[in-house]
């Protein structure tokens, strides 16, 4: 009898893994299983220990399988080495937190080597607000969102994802090795059985990037989700992830005390990344992305 099991069991991680975007929404359970997709591997020992107990050939060949599956998707951000050399351009997003007061004391810590830094959950006049306009010389900001940065921003406007308000933008930034068109965003929350509004703003986010022809472009921002989910399909690519392309490690950023997803993103293209990883966001339930990059 363990050993059925272990071999049902085994052959359903496998294929829930391999075989992710070929499941059924099933009512919003599945996006939000992708988002944790690395997560399954945790079964693999369980099935080797309950194999081995089982003293079945059989039932640990099975338990393997998946073990094989998750290396071939997930191996490579374990082994990963961040290129690394020089950079033109460092930035960072962060949901601060909207009822975080210390949130001044979390950007100062994040933005203090950036030239960019994407910020949500930002409430008027607030501490984040105060502190990076100390920081930076130019800002834009909408509704809850905003951008900090050290060069030049122009033609900036208010971007709708969806949801009826603007809770995005759009702006272009003028460093001294060219322009980069930057998105900020801050996309609808999702839950196990409510991911419809998400899933309109992904879709919202997908449109704008297919019309956008710029040469460089960077999205950054909280976009309640993670790159295996495949309603980043169309964002990923086209645009690439600073986090596996430069990362060491997943980069988990959410829940901060312990994270197990990474719906914080850097996604770029027109740029090579040299470097990403997350950083600590003092009060906040989110931690940092960030990123540096090479024209």
């Amino acid at each position: 009898m363990l050993k059925r099991v272990v071999i049902v069991v085994s052959v359903v991680v496998a294929v829930a893994m391999a075989g992710h975007r070929l499941i059924p929404v099933l009512g919003g359970f599945t996006p939000v299983m992708e988002s944790l997709l690395p997560w399954l591997g945790v079964a693999v020992p369980l099935l080797v220990l309950t194999a081995l107990a089982a003293r079945s050939k059989a039932a640990t060949a099975a338990a393997l399988v998946p073990g094989v599956v998750w290396g071939v998707m997930f191996g490579s951000a374990l082994l990963r080495t961040p290129p690394g050399g020089p950079s033109d351009l460092a930035v960072g997003t962060v949901n601060v937190g909207v009822t975080n007061s210390a949130s001044g004391e979390a950007v100062r810590s994040i933005a203090k080597d950036l030239d960019l830094l994407a910020a949500q959950e930002l409430t008027v006049g607030g501490p984040a607000a105060k502190q990076l306009n100390k920081m930076f010389r130019h800002r834009y900001t909408v509704s809850t969102v905003g951008l900090w940065s050290r060069y030049p921003i122009s033609d900036a406007w208010p971007v709708d994802v969806g949801l009826g308000w603007p809770r995005a933008l759009r702006a272009v930034v003028t460093t001294p090795k060219g322009k980069v068109t930057v998105y900020v965003m801050h996309l609808a929350s999702a839950r196990p059985g409510h991911t419809t509004s998400r899933d309109v703003s992904l879709a919202a986010a997908r449109e704008l990037l297919d019309t956008d022809f710029s040469k460089r472009i960077l999205l950054l921002g909280d976009l309640n989700t993670a790159t295996t989910d495949r309603g980043m399909s169309g964002l990923t690519p086209p645009l690439s992830d600073a986090q596996q392309e430069a990362g060491d490690g997943f980069g988990f950023t959410w829940p901060s005390s312990f994270p197990i997803t990474r719906p914080d993103h850097i996604l770029y293209k027109g740029m090579t990344a040299t470097e990403a990883g997350v950083a600590a966001a003092t009060g906040s339930d989110h931690r940092a992305a960030v990123a540096s990059f090479r024209f």
